[in-house]
Parts: structure tokens; sequence; C-alpha cells
């Protein structure tokens, strides 16, 4: 009989990944430390899970992070690549990284409009390690996300009840 302790844990890029596909808005920020290694995971979870899971990055552009030659023609700028990611049909996963400031305005409104978008086909922009201004520019359109596990609470006994 195999116990809780000898159950391996979940990596922290299957948990990002769960809670990015649970998130309420179309956009989600992601915070992390080491952006690499979150990527490499992001990268694996694509290659056995046969998801459609894409990174934007500028110069490069728009390439499948499951097969790493396959690239969206005509999205190497921030702008073609969010238009093709809100008239995409399918399911798919779109991390930009290195998002530099200002955005141009007509970008801004189409990020808008992709965290707005919570009906018919799932999808999420993931802003990895966006910078603060334009979280705060999303505000509450967006979801916030920290990879880094968070320490369990420590529970107190005060007048007789436990606390947190």
């Amino acid at each position: 009989m195999t116990s809780m302790m000898d159950m391996p844990l979940p990596s922290s890029g299957d948990d990002v990944f769960e809670r990015i596909l649970a998130a309420p808005a179309g956009v989600v920020a992601v915070r992390s430390e080491d952006g690499v290694t979150l990527l490499e995971q992001f990268r694996s979870i694509a290659r056995h899970s046969g998801q459609a899971v894409y990174l934007w990055q500028p110069g490069l552009g728009l390439s499948s992070l499951r097969d790493a030659h396959a690239r969206v023609p005509d999205a190497q700028r921030l702008g073609q690549a969010l238009r093709y990611m809100q008239q995409s049909m399918h399911f798919g996963v779109y991390v930009l990284q290195e998002l530099e400031l200002p955005l141009a305005p007509a970008d801004l409104a189409l990020l808008r409009q992709l965290a707005r978008a919570t009906t018919g086909h799932l999808r999420r922009v993931v802003l990895l390690n966006a910078p603060l201004a334009l979280v705060e520019q999303l505000g509450e359109l967006i979801t916030c996300i920290d990879s880094e596990p968070q320490l369990p609470q420590r529970l107190r006994l005060r007048d007789g009840r436990w606390l947190s």
C-alpha cells in the first residue's frame, strides 16, 4: 500500500499549468524566479500531453513548444501574434515572454479583448514575468499566479480555536 508520503509531489510546472487552465480570465500573469525552467516544464507537458502550447518572443515570433521547429507564419510582431490567438478556433496556451513597455494601444486593446473572452474555445494567454506596469494596466481583467511553491501555513491554537 502506498502512503501519501511516498507519492511524488506534482512539479511546479504541472501545478502552474493546471492553475493557468483553471483561471477565470483569458489572460494570466505568471511570476517566476526561473522562467527558463518553467518553460522547459511547459515544453515537457506539451510533448507528453499533446496539448497546443506556444511561445512568443520578440524577434523570433510565435512557435510551438511541442515541436521546436514549428513556427506560426506572420506572427513575429506582437500584434500579429495576438490577432492569431484571437482568431484561433482551437485550444491553446500562448506564453508571451520578454514583453517590453510601452505596448502599442492596439496591442493593449487586443490583450484586453483576450482577457474578457471566457466563452467559446479555451485559450489562455500567459504573460511570463510581465512588467508590473502592464499587469496594473490590465487590472482586474487578468489573473495573477506566482509559480513559486507556497509554504504551508502554520496553524496556531488560540482561545480554543485553530487560526492560520
